[in-house]
């Protein structure tokens, strides 16, 4: 059986297309913010960690965290944090200690060499920003009513899932 969407008006066309490109640009601008950094790591000489485990060190930060509250907090998006934090630790860009209240919960936290990364997307994307405002690309405001847009999808999705369960 195909469900089909129910008949709708021209602006509920026009809304509904643009929505699906919103859809589009956002899984776009993923993929490019990681080549982005794949790039930048290329011509830094960091080709031992990807782009992603780049992202999380950045979105860790100084913060010490459990691998469940990677997501809950937002700082990671993927399928495989067990992975990804694994290779982190392995290679030397994060420390992790086992609860001592509870042995199967690990916390992580950036060593130094974690920390110097995350320097290097922070001066990345403070160049980004600088970019747009010299360019006249985005404005402050811009960026904030963007912002304000994105989180607004953010915490309808957020609420659907919830309505599922």
């Amino acid at each position: 059986m195909t469900l089909h969407a129910p008949l709708l008006d021209g602006s509920q066309k026009a809304f509904l297309a643009g929505y699906l490109d919103n859809l589009a640009l956002v899984e776009r601008l993923h993929r490019l913010l990681l080549d982005v950094i794949k790039d930048e790591f290329e011509r830094l000489g960091i080709l031992e960690i990807n782009s992603v485990q780049a992202l999380l060190l950045f979105n860790i930060g100084e913060n010490e965290v459990t691998a469940g509250e990677l997501k809950s907090r937002g700082y990671y998006q993927g399928s495989n944090v067990s992975y990804n934090l694994k290779k982190l630790v392995e290679l030397g860009y994060m420390h992790h200690q086992r609860s001592e209240i509870d042995r199967r919960s690990v916390r992580v936290r950036l060593t130094e060499k974690g920390r110097r990364v995350r320097g290097q997307l922070a001066d990345l994307f403070a160049r980004h920003a600088d970019g747009f405002v010299r360019r006249g690309l985005i404005d402050a405001a811009g960026m904030e009513e963007i912002n304000r847009s994105l989180k607004r999808m953010e915490r309808f999705w957020t609420e659907q899932i919830r309505y599922i369960y």
